[in-house]
C-alpha cells in the first residue's frame, strides 16, 4: 500500500476547507466596564485568517490595541471562533502586537481553539498571552491593576501580561 503525504499538490486537505471556501472574516469590538478593573475592550474575531484578509486583521488588531490605550482600557483579543489559516495568520497578529512587545506589555488572547493555541504557543510571539478563558484572563489583569488607579495613568502605561501561557489555567 502506497503512502502519500497528506496533498501532494499543496491544497489543503479536504477536512480542513469549510464547503464554499473558508468562512468570512467578521471582526466586533465590545467594550465594557469590570469592577476593579475598569474598562475592557475585547476585539471578537470569527472566521478564518488566511493570506486574503491577514493584513486587514493586522491592521484591525492594531488600530484596537492603540484605540483601547488611548480610551485607558486593557484589550482583549476573542479568538474563540477564529481559525488561523497560514503562517500569514500567525505573523499578523505579531504584527499588530509588536509595538506591546517592544515595551514589554502583551495582548491578552482569549479562549482560542486548540489548532490556534499550539499555532500561537509554538510561534512563540513575545506580544500576546494566551487564556483558555475570558475569566482567567480578566482575572490576570485584575491582579495586575490596581482598583482605583486607571491603567493608563500609572507610570508604564496599562498592565499587560507577559506573553506566554497562564500555569494553571483551566484547558492547559
Amino acid at each position: 500500500m502506497e503512502t502519500r503525504s497528506p496533498r501532494e499538490d499543496g491544497q489543503p486537505s479536504p477536512a480542513r476547507v469549510r464547503p464554499g471556501g473558508p468562512a468570512p472574516l467578521l471582526l466586533q469590538t465590545v467594550h465594557e466596564h469590570r469592577p476593579g478593573l475598569g474598562g475592557i475592550s475585547v476585539l471578537k474575531t470569527r472566521g478564518t485568517v488566511d493570506a486574503s484578509n491577514a493584513r486587514l486583521f493586522s491592521e484591525a488588531l492594531a488600530e484596537h490595541v492603540a484605540h483601547a490605550g488611548q480610551a485607558g482600557e486593557h484589550p482583549l483579543l476573542d479568538l474563540s471562533e477564529a481559525y488561523l489559516a497560514c503562517a500569514d495568520a500567525v505573523r499578523s497578529l505579531d504584527r499588530a502586537t509588536g509595538a506591546l512587545a517592544r515595551t514589554g506589555r502583551a495582548l491578552s488572547v482569549v479562549q482560542p481553539r486548540p489548532h490556534v493555541r499550539e499555532a500561537l504557543t509554538s510561534a512563540g510571539l513575545p506580544g500576546i498571552r494566551v487564556h483558555a478563558t475570558l475569566a482567567s484572563a480578566l482575572d490576570a489583569l485584575t491582579s495586575r491593576a490596581p482598583a482605583r488607579e486607571p491603567a493608563r495613568e500609572r507610570a508604564g502605561g496599562p498592565a499587560y501580561a507577559p506573553a506566554r501561557p497562564v500555569p494553571g489555567d483551566p484547558g492547559w
